[in-house]
């Protein structure tokens, strides 16, 4: 059977899974249960919950008796280690562009990808029916995008189609149609068949799964050869080689796999029984074990200490709280995250390394939905040394917020050494795109919600390293800090709440220095929340009915660690979100503030 491997990239929230699940159901590649949901391609509960794509997953259909494997990528830059894989086993790309916001930062980064990698994109205009859409002008946008990261002709030369992947339609030309026949077509005119070398078996492991039957499971592009059940294999790895014996061999379709009897070569398999394989090894026939090269992938910008939970309240809901366990986990962690990185600084720190808050909140979430519980301190930017100089890493920042907020939004920016790169305004609304100092956004997504209330949009994604910037000032606020054990009164709440933006509510338990809420001053307040309203014999009527609280602030997890000062960690644990003093005694604090 023909093969063509494909995988579709986009800025988060363009429509990629959507489309992905409107081309499984119109190729009948799915089950009428399956048939059923919506996002079908994001399994994962974090997904699901968060609307976005984390995982890179593959998935087959046939069209015209031509098989075309579909690799769903994420579309935030903190995942692209992911991208970096999935774009190793496929030889075009499916380029999707909203009609209404154009190219986007997270765009530029995985197109980036693409072109460096030589493939032919096929652009999608989606969402053509939105009702501020500009599909011309976003095509424009786009090839002018794909000329600055330097397309080559033959990739400037890419044909476009309009889409509306919630109801499943896309065409060429101006004259809409109800399905996908087009898109279909326009992948097997356009998108060469996979190139495959002459000679004995060769894969290189891109991504990897696990079986409690099947043990560990590679997933790659075959490059050349044929694979079989039962046929053993050498895994050319960075710590030599090792002969295994082949468990299963399985291919895609729909979101099942299907065991076969061998490997076709250029097909996207999956291969049952490779313990201790790692992603970026080469699986070849004993006879010829020759290594392909390893995948490269960006190296890490953000870094966040992890240790052990140490407050008083430990223990009480994790079941995994020891310094072991969690290194075990994270190690466990590497042998399938390429992006990131563990650094055992003492028997119970590690040092984690990841492309950015995102990429490393999603794996402490995870790990807190499995019963872990630890103990994370202020993210921080990695610094490099280039050429004698010492340079931090810059993100690419885009907001779109209206007129009239604007001027609050660059004030901030430009406290934060943002310098502006383009400019433009229409209809009511200005889109900006900055170059910014990482670190300089650690926090800021909060502060643009509120100077924007709420109507403003921002995206970014890791642009290059630059000059260090020396220190900047991002949060003008200080913390409230408990003084006391005990229970919070609504009473000792009420009396502080102008003072203090609360996180916590009456009968929240608290501990000495847990941060109870955010002082409006730049410095530290220490607060008694358990002090309750003396009763007497003599009650006035309705005395007690003047208490209005102000709901106190919920924090997500990647807020709670943008809100983190140095001397501050944040407690996680499967049912709680605490942030403490690194030190909790208040005398020490004052000891070690006044050394």
């Amino acid at each position: 059977m023909e093969l063509r491997n494909i995988a579709i990239i986009a800025h988060v929230d363009h429509g990629k899974t959507t489309l992905v699940d409107a081309m499984l159901k119109q190729a009948k590649a799915l089950s009428r249960h399956q048939a059923e949901g919506e996002r079908i391609m994001d399994s994962n509960d974090l997904e699901r919950e968060r609307g976005i794509t984390i995982l890179a997953k593959n998935t087959a259909v046939e069209w015209g008796g031509v098989k075309i494997n579909i690799v769903d990528t994420p579309g935030h830059a903190d995942f692209g280690g992911e991208v970096e894989r999935a774009l190793s086993m496929v030889d075009g790309v499916l380029l999707l562009v909203d009609a209404a916001e154009g190219p986007m930062p997270q765009t530029r980064f995985v197109l980036k990808k693409a072109i460096e990698a030589g493939l032919k994109p096929i652009v999608v205009i989606n969402k053509v029916d939105k009702k501020d859409a500009r599909p011309d002008e976003v095509l424009n946008e786009t090839f002018d995008l794909m000329a600055e990261l330097g397309a080559s002709d033959e990739q400037l030369d890419f044909p476009y189609l309009y889409a509306i992947g919630r109801e499943g339609a896309a065409w060429l030309g101006d004259q809409p149609k109800p399905d996908l026949t087009d898109l279909f077509e326009t992948i097997l005119k356009h998108i060469p068949a996979p190139q495959v070398a002459q000679g004995p078996f060769q894969l290189r492991v891109a991504n990897l799964d696990y079986s409690n039957f099947l043990g560990k499971i590679a997933l790659g592009k075959v490059h050349r050869g044929t694979v079989r059940k039962n046929q053993f294999v050498t895994i050319v790895g960075e710590h030599g080689n090792r002969d295994l014996k082949v468990v299963a061999v399985f291919t895609h379709r729909g979101l099942e796999r299907l065991e076969v009897d061998e490997a076709t070569p250029g097909d996207i398999v999956a291969i049952a029984g490779m313990e201790g394989v790692e992603i970026g090894d080469t699986i070849a026939a004993r006879e010829a074990p020759e290594a392909l090269p390893r995948l490269a992938v960006d190296e890490p910008t953000v870094s966040i200490t992890v240790t052990p939970n140490t407050s008083p309240f430990a223990g009480r809901e994790g079941k995994y709280v020891t310094s072991r366990q969690i290194r075990e986990r994270l190690l466990k962690e590497l042998e399938t995250n390429v992006a990131l990185r563990v650094i055992e600084v003492t028997p119970d720190t590690f040092e984690l390394h990841g492309r950015g808050e995102l990429h490393l909140s999603v794996l402490l979430e995870t790990m807190r939905r499995e019963g872990f519980e630890f103990s994370v301190g202020q993210p921080s930017v990695l610094f490099k040394e280039i050429e004698g100089q010492i340079q931090e890493p810059y993100e690419y920042l885009v907001v779109d917020v209206p007129e009239a907020k604007f001027g609050p939004v660059m004030e901030a920016l430009g406290s934060r050494k943002a310098q502006m790169v383009h400019m433009e305004q229409a209809s009511g609304r200005i889109r900006a795109e900055f170059t910014v100092p990482a670190r300089a956004l650690f926090g800021f997504r909060t502060l643009f919600l509120t100077l924007t209330a709420g109507e403003g949009v921002m995206s970014h994604s890791f642009h290059a390293y630059g000059p260090h910037v020396g220190s900047l000032e991002t949060r003008t606020t200080g913390s409230a800090v408990a003084m006391e054990a005990g229970v919070a009164y609504a009473y000792s709440l009420y009396r502080l709440q102008e003072r203090v933006n609360f996180f916590i509510e009456p009968g929240t338990e608290v501990y000495v220095g847990m941060i109870v809420g955010e002082h409006v001053r730049d410095n530290d307040l220490n607060v008694n929340v358990n002090i309750n309203k003396k009763l007497t014999n003599v009650r006035a009527a309705g005395s007690d009915e003047n208490i209005r609280l102000i709901p106190p602030r919920r924090f997500s997890l990647e807020e709670a660690l943008e809100f983190l000062a140095p001397d501050e960690l944040l407690e996680v644990t499967p049912q709680s979100l605490r942030l403490r003093k690194r030190v909790l005694d208040p005398s020490q604090r004052k000891r070690a503030e006044t050394a």
